[in-house]
């Protein structure tokens, strides 16, 4: 199959050369975009991720940006006070910030306020943020706080694509759907000590973080409605956090909301919240990432949250990537976001010949599993689809 032309989204990072904080947090992003977790589904050789700090031979900026080069466009600039004092920068980033505006949604400039006075750099009223304002916290935790920030804006770039490739829109249309809320769905157990509370705490953190609550939507059940019916399309819709607990594997709703979020294919994180025992685990509960949190560790929420905004983005990213391969005309193939796992059988019809997943390949000892219970079936990684290799 034919890859798109053009990336989904390149990352730009952009500073002014002699400030030590901004060239440390340029490279802990770009570790952190071009990690495997996010990259395997990027396709290719990964997320781009690009610095623009240093300036041309005879000049006083950087290289130019082009807005251009791929669907959308994501330019992070640190500012500090050395950046603001200087004309030249601060004139290439509101001549970039400009240029930004007048593409549209799928080119954005994304202020980080390093310094408070470097807010004067800012253009065209753009919020910022604002760094500047965590000098409490440790400094992997500023860190953490940053990515999270750059990361829920990414998604909402990337479904600002998708929705155009979906269904384009009219501008009014497309300004609501980038500002939409992405759902999240806590599922726990009440009937141990320690589920509803980290439930509760997940939430406040959510609420208290101005940026998160922007983004995600913790849901509840309205009054007057089916609870089973309403219940169950929240989690084929959300993004969803399981919430691990002594108790969790031995209750029927907790271990529906799984099987329904898995059939959905939707993002899906655990927080491994066990402190004792739990006589049977529930084996749909793998092949997705888990988060070890002491019931207690409250601070480790943010590591959680962290991971959950990683498997949306990555959704995104997948999302787009099918789109584009179904447009093409891929027939009798179904895309998985995840390594496939028996229960994604039930994903498969009698037309699906294929079943294409992220990178890399899965082992011989899954895939021979798939071979005893549907022997018909082709597993190839994208890479190895697009290359038209023989299946696993």
């Amino acid at each position: 199959m034919p890859l798109p032309t053009r990336p989904f989204i390149v990352i730009q990072i952009v500073w002014r050369p002699g400030c030590d904080v901004a060239g440390r947090l340029a490279e802990a992003l770009y570790d952190h975009y071009r990690r495997d977790h996010i990259s395997n589904v990027a396709g290719g050789t990964g997320l781009s991720v690009m610095y623009r700090f240093a300036p041309m031979p005879g000049a006083r900026t950087p290289m130019e940006i082009d807005l251009t080069e791929a669907e959308t466009t994501a330019v992070v600039v640190l500012m500090d006070e050395t950046f603001a004092s200087d004309p030249d920068y601060t004139g290439y980033a509101r001549e970039l910030t400009e240029r930004a505006l007048a593409a549209g949604l799928g080119a954005r400039v994304f202020p980080v306020a390093l310094e408070r006075s470097a807010l004067r750099a800012v253009s065209h009223d753009l919020e910022a943020i604002r760094w500047d304002e965590w000098t409490v916290t440790p400094p992997e935790e500023r860190l953490r706080k940053l990515t999270a920030a750059l990361t829920y804006e990414f998604c909402r770039m990337l479904r600002h694509y998708l929705a155009l490739l979906t269904h384009p829109a009219q501008p009014a249309e497309a300004l609501t759907r980038y500002l939409e809320k992405v759902r999240i769905f806590l599922s726990h157990s009440k009937h141990d000590a320690h589920g509803q509370t980290i439930a509760h705490a997940i939430r406040d953190s959510i609420h208290q973080e101005t940026g998160l609550a922007s983004f995600f939507d913790v849901l509840d059940i309205p009054a007057g409605l089916p609870f089973t019916e309403v219940l169950l399309h929240y989690v084929r819709v959300s993004a969803v956090v399981a919430i691990h607990t002594d108790s969790y594997s031995s209750r029927e709703w907790c271990r529906r909301e799984i099987i329904e979020s898995k059939r959905a294919t939707t993002p899906l994180v655990v927080a491994n919240c066990i402190t004792d025992i739990e006589e049977r685990s529930f084996p749909y509960l793998g092949n997705v990432p888990v988060v070890r949190m002491e019931p207690d560790a409250l601070h480790r929420i943010q590591f959680i949250i962290g991971r959950l905004l990683d498997e949306t983005f990555k959704d995104f990213l997948w999302r787009c990537r099918i789109e584009v391969a179904r447009r093409d005309g891929a027939t009798g193939v179904v895309f998985l976001p995840r390594p496939p796992e028996l229960i994604s059988l039930v994903s498969v019809d009698a037309r699906d010949e294929t079943v294409v997943y992220p990178d890399p390949p899965i082992g011989m000892e899954e895939a021979s599993l798939f071979q005893k219970v549907a022997p018909t079936l082709r597993l190839q990684s994208f890479t190895e689809w697009i290359a038209g290799l023989p299946p696993r």
